[in-house]
């Protein structure tokens, strides 16, 4: 019987790759993302090919009250989600001391509000159905301070934190929360996290946002709290817990500076 998933930041990237490895497995999909038009090209593609039911709502989820929007709309709809992929997000590269910070309050909406309150709307319909599956998008940068990043990774640590809490909280409902941590991946992030006039390097041993949403897919279905994408990012974020916070910070420094 086929399911029903909502994802978020669907119109491109990690989000669009979700989208078509669910059409594939003949679910239905709710599209969620600013870009109306990109999500109504996904739409036509994916219902032509795979004879499922696509419905796309353009919303901007960096708003306050925009997840309500969504939710509110898809009740009076009648239409309930089994999979809730909350991908949507941005990162921006500079000091903090002189970003923009209409831009980092948006990413904070995004990143962290948007996110936990799709959850909190969708929790309690799958506690009544005892079932439904949370994928929230997190990152590698969930496991350590970021400088450069800094809000960035802050609102990353908060959804693997978040996901793992409330993944204990409902699992006896027969409900699994996955954080999935992806590292640097082919798909617009560095583009638009860059600093201004500064156009990221180019790197080519870095995985696609089909392999990302490949991998992250399986972790949700297998039930899996957190899902490290690739040995080296898993290997890293493990022993990030035994050496000194100083250390790990001034590293994360290093690190940022060689991306952008």
């Amino acid at each position: 019987m086929s399911k029903t998933a909502l994802i978020t930041g669907a119109s491109g990237g990690i989000g669009a790759e979700f989208a078509k490895i669910l059409a594939e497995d003949k679910d239905n999909l709710i599209l969620v993302a600013r870009s109306k038009n990109k999500l109504d090209e996904l739409k036509k593609e994916l219902e032509d090919k795979h004879n499922i039911s696509v419905f796309t709502i353009g919303k901007d989820l960096s708003h306050p009250g925009a997840a309500k929007e969504v939710y509110d709309e898809l009740k009076e709809k009648g239409i309930s989600i089994d999979y809730l992929i909350n991908n949507a997000g941005f990162g921006d590269f500079g000091f903090f001391a002189e970003c923009d910070w209409n831009k980092q309050e948006q990413m904070i909406t995004l990143n962290i509000i948007a996110l936990a309150h799709f959850t909190r709307l969708f929790l309690p319909d799958m506690i009544c159905r005892h079932g439904g599956k949370i994928l929230n998008v997190a990152s590698t940068a969930s496991f350590q301070p970021g400088p450069t990043m800094s809000v960035y990774f802050a609102t990353k640590a908060f959804v693997l934190s978040f996901s793992e809490a409330i993944d204990n909280e409902v699992r006896e409902h027969g409900i699994t929360v996955t954080a999935l941590c992806p590292g640097s991946t082919k798909s617009g992030f560095h583009s638009v996290a860059a600093m201004e006039g500064r156009k990221p390097p180019e790197r080519n041993n870095i995985p696609s946002a089909r392999e990302v949403a490949e991998f992250g897919y399986k972790a949700m279905m297998k039930g899996k709290t957190v899902a490290i994408h690739g040995f080296k990012n898993s290997l890293l974020a493990n022993s990030i817990r035994f050496v000194p916070r100083s250390l790990v910070v001034k590293l994360a420094r290093k690190t940022q500076e060689k991306k952008y």
